[in-house]
Parts: structure tokens; C-alpha cells; sequence
């Protein structure tokens, strides 16, 4: 029992830590030649939002929109927009990611002015200060690299918001720079730095772009610093089935480039999952008490940030990721494990409208599948 309420506790202080490191002032920074590159997918829809909320930004950047070369409403933004849109027609790639493909085709394209880059994902609902917080540590010589994270709103369905619930364990991790990996719906970094890490080489071949920026960054021993504030509003809808293939694919890109961090991930999660077993089977009812009461607890902690990080509309949907850890904590850790399970049990990778079989983070083999109703995120 003693090291159940242990366990327990150090989940609870954990999302406390979180908290209690949301940064108050939330300083921003604007400096000269910043470019936001977006990767899209062909069958992009304009993304009128997401255009109002970047032209919103307190900072000021010029977009780079990376297409395979046949998306027409990033070319009539261009059109319209000229001296703030640049479009890259990238072309179909034959032995990497086809975002990864599209962002390389980007980085060769930047101008000589072009001094800090900014790489978001196209379904996301960035807050006004994205741009200027992501830029504050590159600016100030905190980090060579930034980071924010994901926080998805689940569409109203049970299933929906249990992955939206495994989501949140990661969302509220407590973040260290030695252990954090860039997210690449909200990252940053300085046009020198990529060049020191040579990022078209490093992307070269590879499916995954966080993972391999990340693991270029371990490798080079930069700083990696997470935003904490920057929980970036995340759709999450469609079909249950798609959900949960989504979050087997996010570990699926892990255990292919990195076993270790795995494995690591792995064990951390199957010991919460003994442990509810154990107390719903031989702990009796305190050992369930203890259980609930921490996962309430979470909850409450995760309201909390919630509430300081999204925009109030965003918040109702955010929400709805609490109800599976309030009801039913031991579901949510449970299927944790299995996804992480599954994700180990091939090296197949069905992302964007293309299959991929990949091997230690490169890709050995792809072709082109139907359409698969997929949010446009970063393809």
C-alpha cells in the first residue's frame, strides 16, 4: 500500500509542478526576419482561421506555406497576400516523409534576411503570443531551440476523449530541458542553429520531423526548452478508430527512432498499470480510494492549467479529456499501455494519405493509399 499512495502522490505532484511553473509574465519577443513555416497538404482548405489567428500574432513574420506543388489555396494566398506569403512547391518525395520532404524544400527556399525559424502545424489554434513566446528564449540566449506542446479538444465521443485523456498525461508532464522533445506544431529555433545542425541533412530520408530535429539537437547537446504556457488548442475529431490510430502512430515515430525512450516511456506507464490492477483486484478499497483521490485530484490541478493556457471556448472542448481520468482513471492508463504496445508491434506508419515502413527513423519503403479523411496536420 505504501508504495501505491507513493506512486500516486508523485503523479499528483508532478501536475502541481506543471502548474506551478506556468510562467506569469509570459514575455514575448519581436525581432527582425522571422518566417513561419507551414507544411500543407495539397487538399488544404484555406484554413481561414488559422490565417486570422496568424495574421494576429504580436509578432510580425512572413509565411512560408511548403506544398508538394499542386495546393491551390495556398497559391491564391499568395497570390493575394504577396509580400507576406512565399509558397515551395516541394514535388512528391520517393524515400522520406512527405512533410519532412515539403519542410527540407522549405529551408532551401529561405532568404539571406530569413534570422529566426518558426515551424507550426496546420491544425492548429494558436493563441496571439506563439510566435513571440516561442521566440523570447532564442532571443534572450535561454535555449537554442523552443517548444511548445499539443493540447487536444476532443469532439464530443468517448472515445475521442480517452485519447484525449492519454494526451493529457503527456501535455502536463513536468517539462526539463534535458529531457524534452521538440513538438513540431509549435517549435523554434535560430537560422544559425540549423545550420549548425545541418537540418536538411539531418531531416534527409527521415518520416518523423520532431524526431529528427530533436534527436539532431540531443546529439549537438543543445538546450531545448518547453514553453509551459504554449499548450497549443489542438482539433481532435472524426472516428474513434482514426483517434486511436493517431495516437499509436505518435509512439509508433518514438519507437522507431529512439527504443530507449520507448522503453522508458514503456515502463513508467506499465508500472501505473500493475499498480491499478492490483489495487482494483487485491488492494481493496482504500488502495481505490487512493487511486481516485489522486486522480481527482490531477483533474482539478489539470482544470487549473487549462483554464490559463487556452482561450474559453477551447477550454469546453479541452475539458472533456478530465471526464475518463475523474470516472475511470485505470481505463485511461490502460489503454496508454496498449497504445504503447501496439505502437512497438510494427514498423508501419499510415500518415497523411501514404503508407511507410521505417527502420531506425528512416524510411525503407512508401507508397500512396486512399484517401483517409485525415485533419491536413503538418502534410
Amino acid at each position: 500500500m505504501g508504495l501505491w499512495i507513493a506512486m500516486q502522490a508523485l503523479t499528483l505532484v508532478g501536475v502541481i509542478n506543471y502548474r506551478r511553473n506556468l510562467p506569469s509574465d509570459r514575455k514575448q519577443e519581436a525581432p527582425d526576419g522571422v518566417v513561419v513555416i507551414l507544411s500543407l497538404r495539397d487538399d488544404w482548405d484555406g484554413g481561414a482561421d488559422l490565417i486570422a489567428r496568424l495574421k494576429g500574432q504580436d509578432a510580425s513574420f512572413r509565411l512560408m506555406l511548403a506544398t508538394s506543388g499542386h495546393c491551390p489555396e495556398a497559391d491564391a494566398l499568395a497570390a493575394r497576400e504577396p509580400d507576406w506569403v512565399q509558397v515551395v512547391h516541394a514535388g512528391v518525395a520517393d524515400d522520406e516523409g512527405q512533410k519532412v520532404h515539403k519542410l527540407r524544400a522549405a529551408i532551401r527556399a529561405l532568404r539571406p534576411d530569413d534570422r529566426w525559424l518558426v515551424f507550426i502545424d496546420a491544425d492548429i489554434e494558436p493563441p496571439a503570443r506563439l510566435v513571440g513566446r516561442l521566440l523570447f528564449p532564442l532571443v534572450r540566449g535561454k535555449a537554442e531551440i523552443a517548444t511548445g506542446y499539443r493540447l487536444l479538444m476532443p469532439a464530443p465521443g468517448a472515445v475521442l476523449a480517452l485519447v484525449g485523456a492519454v494526451e493529457m498525461q503527456l501535455a502536463t508532464l513536468p517539462r526539463f530541458a534535458s529531457a524534452t522533445m521538440p513538438w513540431g506544431g509549435a517549435m523554434a529555433m535560430a537560422r544559425d542553429v540549423a545550420d549548425r545542425l545541418d537540418l536538411d541533412a539531418a531531416m534527409a530520408g527521415r518520416l518523423s520531423d520532431d524526431m529528427a530535429m530533436g534527436l539532431a539537437g540531443w546529439r549537438a547537446k543543445l538546450r531545448l526548452r518547453p514553453v509551459r504556457d504554449l499548450l497549443v488548442a489542438s482539433p481532435l475529431d472524426g472516428e474513434g478508430a482514426s483517434a486511436i490510430g493517431f495516437a499509436v502512430r505518435q509512439y509508433r515515430h518514438i519507437v522507431t527512432n529512439s527504443m530507449g525512450m520507448w522503453q522508458l516511456a514503456t515502463m513508467v506507464v506499465a508500472t501505473q498499470a500493475l499498480g491499478w490492477l492490483w489495487a482494483l483486484v487485491w488492494g481493496g478499497w482504500m488502495a481505490v480510494a487512493v487511486g481516485y483521490g489522486a486522480a481527482w485530484g490531477r483533474a482539478l490541478v489539470r482544470r487549473s492549467i487549462i483554464a490559463a493556457v487556452v482561450e474559453p471556448d477551447q477550454a469546453v472542448a479541452v475539458r472533456r479529456s478530465l471526464w475518463w481520468d475523474m470516472v475511470a482513471p485505470f481505463a485511461v492508463t490502460w489503454t496508454h499501455l496498449a497504445v504503447q504496445i501496439a505502437a512497438a508491434c510494427s514498423s508501419r506508419i499510415r500518415w497523411g494519405g501514404w503508407d511507410y515502413r521505417v527502420r531506425r527513423g528512416r524510411v525503407v519503403r512508401m507508397a500512396r493509399v486512399g484517401h483517409t479523411g485525415q485533419n491536413p496536420a503538418g502534410n
